[in-house]
């Protein structure tokens, strides 16, 4: 059995018992739980849900549309058949949510994510550090940049992580200000899993330690019954599969980012079927 199916459902367990609930921005009330840490060993096993269906491509797509392309417009990921961030893209008069950010923002989410990444240089940096310093202590990547948040249609969740190496290991401390449980939080930790592995490839190390730390771990009220659902497929749940880099590739702008993601792929991925949850905007 996976031990990420394990561990998730326990915290949605965790969250559905002893969570506060309440209202937000959404307007749909959730239940949630401050300071929820999850740790994974990735030398043992790579995470991602199997008492469900996770959008395995989608998810890795994100997160090199974030770190690879270092872009915000969201027809790079619409084009990739990925529609995630559809309902936070800014339209073609630069309107949302009520919001004008500008024309030059059309299509786009504004300056969050990628915009961040490219702008303070920041996986160039860490990669320089991984494979020239690897002993620093300031490994540190923050899309969080305040004066970037009034023109970003949804500030980074997932705003920090900082890196580590020891004993040749490449372990990765992720900061969460906000967490979608049933839906953000399986592509999140699979997304971010992926980049320890392709980091650690490119700088000769191999994949150690990923802890989250979850400031606001929530599960919206329309989600519940999608989540005891998953909660009965437990005892079903099927072994961890494979991640598989392309051996050929040593640079991670080398990556294939096309819709079949030739170099990055799971083997022997076994899962539930998919649950459908509607996404609150």
């Amino acid at each position: 059995m996976s031990k990420w199916d394990k561990e998730y459902l326990k915290l949605c367990k965790n969250i559905l018992e002893n969570g506060y609930i309440g209202d937000n921005r959404t307007g749909v009330k959730a239940y949630k739980l401050p300071h929820q840490i999850l740790s994974f060993d990735l030398s043992e096993e790579f995470p991602i849900l199997t008492t469900k269906f996770v959008a395995f491509k989608s998810a890795v797509l994100e997160m090199l549309w974030f770190y690879q392309v270092q872009s915000n417009d969201v027809r790079w990921l619409q084009e990739r058949n990925v529609k995630i961030w559809n309902e936070w893209q800014i339209d073609k008069d630069g309107n949302y949510m009520g919001k004008h950010f500008g024309k030059e923002y059309a299509y786009t989410i504004g300056t969050a994510y990628g915009y961040v990444v490219r702008k303070y240089h920041l996986i160039d940096d860490l990669i320089y550090k991984l494979k020239n310093n690897p002993e620093d202590r300031r490994m540190i990547m923050s899309l969080w940049q305040n004066e970037l948040l009034e023109t970003a249609a949804l500030p980074s969740c997932v705003w920090s992580t900082q890196w580590d190496v020891t004993d040749g290991k490449l372990n990765c401390l992720v900061t969460q200000r906000s967490c979608d449980v049933a839906l953000g939080l399986p592509f999140n930790v699979t997304q971010y899993a992926v980049l320890v592995n392709m980091l650690a490839k490119e700088a000769n190390l191999k994949p150690g330690i990923m802890t989250f730390c979850i400031n606001n771990a929530h599960i919206y009220e329309n989600h519940v019954d999608g989540i005891k659902t998953q909660m009965e497929r437990l005892d079903d749940a099927y072994d961890a599969p494979k991640l598989w880099l392309n051996p050929e590739i040593k640079n991670f702008y080398d990556y294939d980012n096309s819709k079949e993601l030739k170099d990055i792929k799971l083997e022997n991925y076994k899962y539930h079927e998919k649950i459908k949850m509607k996404v609150a905007v």
